[in-house]
């Protein structure tokens, strides 16, 4: 038996005008989820327990089958493990973002969280600046992909409040900087931080390009490395992890999973879904299970942009949905999960804690009736079969057990 996670990361989201009343997921055309809707089990999870952060680190804990009230540190030690930074037990990592801030009505506002979603190559070139100018038996800083980078606070403090920076485009950032036991430290720091980027050679050519220029880090996600089980000892599966988010690698890692490293994958509109699907599909050949996470519709959800949301549902439909179920049949029998892991709404561009729609399937089963099957693969249609798992993590025991 092969064990198939499809995840399009925000996929879901709430009734637009512009769209008659439908959600993207209502809008898109998504000829594959609707089937494996109609042939197997359709209904809504909540994937972010209550009292907890809408983040995709909680959200994708629960869709491993992971109970954040039992495992969750925060996102950057999951983050840190995709980079191979290992964790002291005294260390505290952060996510680093490298954002656009700009002045308007003379308040500092985030422009851009991801500071016009910067290259790895450019980006790489000023956290290693940071590290050489600022790093030092207090703190050290790791470069990741894009805008998504690591800083770790050796012997740091944690009873910290932080802000991600995407929940507050458009906005001023006095209210939303750090707070707690160390905040002026992190501040402080900051503050040197920026006034490195600001004069960077590399922010220099990025203005003289019409880009965005990286001008100021934002420190959020903090926690100490967390204690998992593996997905071996679990659910005595073997399997791998396909993503280009360092978060849903380093959950893989701490998981027991191979990392496979797809090119083309980007973690944004731009990534080569038919090579996720490929690269997926021969993955099984050697294992049980694989995961596969598509970060381009909660991207276009952060922007704010409508037809990219909906291009990225209907080419994750198509390119990864479809090209699984093109050749899975040939590996014998498999279930499948389809799901976002949290609402991202393109009109709040961020997350939302409301329950997701999911898909089982059951190859086995696709052609006996399900008291559980949907009309479509859409938020209403998933709500109208009144299946609830209000526990999301417990997920993943329905798909291998196909408890559906």
């Amino acid at each position: 038996m092969k064990y198939v996670v499809l995840l399009g990361d925000g996929m879901a989201d709430e009734p637009l005008v512009e769209l008659n009343g439908r959600t993207p997921l209502e809008a898109a055309d998504t000829p594959n989820m609707d089937r494996l809707a109609r042939q197997g089990a359709l209904g809504m999870a909540q994937t972010i327990p209550a009292g907890y952060p809408p983040g995709s680190d909680v959200a994708n804990l629960s869709v491993f089958g992971y109970d954040p009230a039992v495992c969750y540190s925060g996102r950057s030690p999951l983050e840190a493990a995709s980079m191979g930074v290992d964790l002291g037990p005294e260390d505290i990592a952060f996510r680093l973002n490298l954002v656009t801030l700009g002045d308007r009505d003379g308040e500092t506002t985030m422009e851009d969280f991801s500071a016009g979603h910067i290259g790895s190559e450019q980006a790489g070139e000023l956290v290693r600046t940071l590290q050489q100018e600022l790093g030092d038996d207090d703190f050290s800083f790791y470069p990741g992909v894009s805008y998504r980078h690591l800083m770790v606070w050796h012997g740091g403090r944690d009873q910290l409040n932080f802000t991600p920076p995407h929940d507050i485009s458009g906005q001023a950032v006095a209210a939303f900087l750090p707070n707690g036991d160390g905040a002026e430290i992190l501040q402080d720091l900051a503050a040197k931080a920026n006034a490195l980027l600001e004069t960077h050679p590399v922010n220099k050519a990025r203005i003289a390009e019409g880009n965005k220029p990286a001008n100021a880090i934002w420190l959020w996600g903090h926690g100490r490395a967390p204690q998992m089980e593996t997905m071996q000892q679990k659910f005595g599966i073997s399997g791998a992890v396909i993503s280009a988010v360092d978060l849903i690698k380093g959950i893989g890692v701490y998981a027991g999973l191979d990392v496979i490293e797809v090119p083309g994958a980007t973690g944004y509109l731009d990534t080569d879904y038919l090579a996720k699907g490929r690269y997926a599909l021969e993955s099984l050949k050697t294992r049980d299970y694989v995961y596969v996470h598509v970060e381009a519709p909660d991207e276009a959800s952060h922007s704010g942009d409508l037809p990219e949301k909906i291009i990225a549902i209907e080419s994750f439909d198509r390119l990864v949905v479809g090209t699984l179920l093109d050749g899975l049949p040939a590996l014998g029998e498999f279930r499948v999960m389809v799901l976002p892991d949290h609402p991202t709404p393109v009109k709040k561009m961020t997350h939302t804690g409301a329950a997701v729609p999911f898909i089982l399937f059951d190859s086995r089963e696709q052609d006996k009736p399900n008291a559980f099957a949907g009309s479509a693969y859409h938020e209403k249609a998933a709500i109208s079969t009144g299946f609830l798992i209000e526990h999301g993590h417990e997920l993943m025991n329905r798909l291998i057990a196909c408890d559906c």
